[in-house]
C-alpha cells in the first residue's frame, strides 16, 4: 500500500471535512474537535481530497468513531432543511406548476447594464439563439436545442478544466497575462510568462487536453460522465426509475476510479452493503456538496414546461449521495432547466422557476438570491465575484452553497448570452468546470440552435465526446441530442 493516495475516502481526512460541515450545520463539535486534536489529528482538511501520507492504525480507528459520533449530532437546521421530497414541498409555497411562462414575454428580462460582454444582442435581437427558420422561443425543447445544451455543456466543462483547483487570484493572473481578461475565450499557455507559469501550474490532469492549443475533441470528464449514465438510466428504466435502480447501475457501469467526493463515499457505502438513502449520509462529510447538482441536466431536459417533475426526478437521483442542500441543489438546476427546454421563460424566469422547488429559508435558497442580488445590483462582474468570495469563501471550493450562487450571479449578469455565460462562470473561481458545465447547459438550451453558438467555442470539439461509459465513447453531441428527445417524448 505503500505510496497509494486514496482521495475522498481516507476516514482520517473524513473528520476534518466532517468537522467543517459540522460547523457549518451549527453542530456542537467542541468536545469531539478537542479528542480529535489531542489525538493528533488534523483540523484543516485537505484542498485536494487526501493527505499525504495515511494516519497510524490508531488514528484511523479514532476517526472512524468519531466520523459516527458527529453524525448523532443534533443540527438547528434541521427543520427549515429537511431532505425528504414531501418535506421539500411542503415548504416551498411557490413549488410550480407544469408551464413557468416569462412575465415579460419574449423578449425577456432587460439586459444588465456595463456587464462587458455582449448583452446588447438582446436588444438587438430577442432570441438570440434561433436560429433562421426555427421560429421563437416555443420550439427550444427541440433536438436542436438539446444539441445546443449537450455542446454547451462540453464547452463550459472544458473552458474550466485548466484551472480547476486554482485560486481565483491565480485564474485571473493567468488569463490577464495573455490577454484574456475579462475572459472570452480558451486559456492558453502561449506567450505566458515562466515564472507565472511556475508560480500557478495549470491542472495537471487537464492541461494537455483542455488549453486552447492542445483541444482536440471533448476529453472526459465527470460532469459528461454523469448525463451520459442519466441517460442510460432512463433508456433502461424510464422516469419512473427508483434510487435503488441507479445504484445497481453504477455498479454495473460507473468505474469507482472516476467518482469523487459524495459520489465515491457512496460507491464505497454500496460496496459495503448500505443501501440508498442510507448511502447519502454514512460516513459522508460530502453530502452537501456539488455531485448531485451537475448530474440534473437530463432531468430537466426530459421534462420541457414541467419543472414540478423534473425537481422530483432529481431529488431521487440525488438522494443516493446527498442530503438537504446537496439535493437541493440538484432540484434547482433541473427545474431551472425544465423551464428553459419548456420554450417559454429568459434565464431570469428559469432560475426564479428553479429557486421555487428550494426551501426559502435554506442556506442554498440565501446563497441563490444573494448571487442573483448581487449580479444585478453591481454593472462590474469581477466586483460580483469578490462580494461571493467574501461571503461564502469559507466553504470548500467543491461545497454545492458557493457554486450554485456563482453560477446563478453568473447567469443573471450574461442576460442570457452564451459567451458570456460561460466566462463569467468560470472566471469566478470555485468549482470551474462544473460551474461552466451547467452555465452552457443553461445558455446552450436558451441558444436554442448550434448554430447560435460562436464557432470558436464548437468547432474544436469536434463533435466528440469521449468517456468511460460503456457505448458512449466518441458519441457525437448530435447524437446524444437525439437520444435524449427520444426520453424527452416517451410516455
Amino acid at each position: 500500500m505503500t505510496g497509494l493516495r486514496l482521495t475522498w475516502v481516507q476516514p482520517e481526512d473524513l473528520v476534518c471535512h466532517e468537522l467543517r460541515q459540522a460547523d457549518e450545520d451549527g453542530r456542537d463539535t467542541t468536545e469531539i474537535r478537542t479528542r480529535w486534536a489531542r489525538a493528533g489529528g488534523p483540523l484543516s482538511p485537505p484542498r485536494d481530497g487526501a493527505s499525504a501520507s495515511p494516519a497510524s492504525p490508531e488514528l484511523r480507528a479514532l476517526a472512524y468513531e468519531l466520523l459516527d459520533e458527529l453524525a448523532l449530532l443534533p443540527s438547528p437546521l434541521t427543520e427549515q432543511e429537511p431532505t425528504s421530497l414531501a418535506s421539500i414541498k411542503a415548504g416551498c409555497p411557490a413549488w410550480p406548476t407544469r408551464e413557468a411562462p416569462s412575465s415579460r414575454g419574449p423578449g425577456g428580462s432587460p439586459p444588465v447594464p456595463g456587464s462587458g460582454y455582449s448583452p446588447w444582442l438582446r436588444r438587438r435581437n430577442p432570441h438570440p439563439g434561433a436560429a433562421p427558420g426555427e421560429g421563437g422561443r416555443g420550439e427550444r425543447h427541440r433536438p436542436d436545442a438539446l444539441h445546443a445544451s449537450w455542446l454547451g455543456r462540453a464547452i463550459g466543462c472544458l473552458l474550466g478544466k485548466p484551472v480547476e483547483k486554482l485560486p481565483l487570484s491565480a485564474i485571473r493572473s493567468l488569463a490577464r497575462a495573455t490577454g484574456n481578461w475579462p475572459l472570452h475565450t480558451w486559456f492558453t499557455a502561449k506567450g505566458l510568462p515562466q515564472d507565472l507559469a511556475a508560480a500557478h501550474p495549470w491542472n495537471r490532469r487537464s492541461a494537455g487536453t483542455s488549453l486552447a492549443e492542445n483541444i482536440d475533441g471533448m476529453p472526459e470528464d465527470d460532469d459528461l460522465n454523469y448525463p451520459l449514465l442519466n441517460l442510460l438510466l432512463l433508456q433502461r428504466h424510464g422516469k419512473a426509475f427508483t434510487t435503488a435502480q441507479l445504484a445497481q447501475l453504477w455498479l454495473d457501469e460507473l468505474p469507482a476510479g472516476r467518482t469523487f467526493t459524495a459520489e465515491r463515499v457512496a460507491f464505497r457505502n454500496l460496496l459495503s452493503g448500505v443501501e440508498p438513502p442510507l448511502t447519502a449520509g454514512h460516513r459522508n462529510p460530502f453530502r452537501e456538496w456539488i455531485g448531485a447538482a451537475i448530474r440534473a441536466d437530463v432531468h430537466g431536459w426530459t421534462h420541457p414546461g414541467d419543472p414540478a417533475a423534473a425537481a422530483a426526478q432529481a431529488h431521487r437521483d440525488a438522494s443516493l449521495t446527498h442530503t438537504a442542500n446537496g439535493v437541493y441543489g440538484a432540484m434547482f438546476i433541473a427545474a431551472a432547466i425544465a423551464a428553459a427546454a419548456g420554450g417559454r421563460s429568459d434565464v431570469h424566469q428559469c432560475l426564479r422557476t428553479g429557486l421555487a422547488v428550494v426551501p426559502p429559508r435554506s442556506r442554498l435558497a440565501e446563497a441563490i438570491r444573494l448571487g442573483i442580488d448581487t449580479a444585478r445590483a453591481e454593472p462590474e462582474f469581477d466586483t460580483v465575484v469578490d462580494r461571493l468570495h467574501t461571503a461564502l469563501g469559507h466553504h470548500h471550493w467543491v461545497h454545492v452553497i458557493p457554486n450554485a450562487a456563482l453560477l446563478s450571479a453568473a447567469l443573471t449578469h450574461a442576460d442570457g448570452d452564451f459567451t458570456g455565460s460561460v466566462c463569467r462562470a468560470v472566471s469566478g473561481g470555485w468549482d470551474t468546470d462544473s460551474n461552466g458545465a451547467t452555465a452552457g447547459s443553461i445558455a446552450g438550451l436558451l441558444a436554442g440552435h448550434p448554430a447560435a453558438i460562436p464557432d470558436r467555442w464548437s468547432t474544436p470539439l469536434k463533435n466528440r465526446l469521449a468517456t468511460s461509459v460503456a457505448g458512449f465513447d466518441g458519441i457525437g453531441f448530435d447524437t446524444l441530442a437525439h437520444l435524449t428527445h427520444q426520453e424527452a417524448v416517451r410516455p
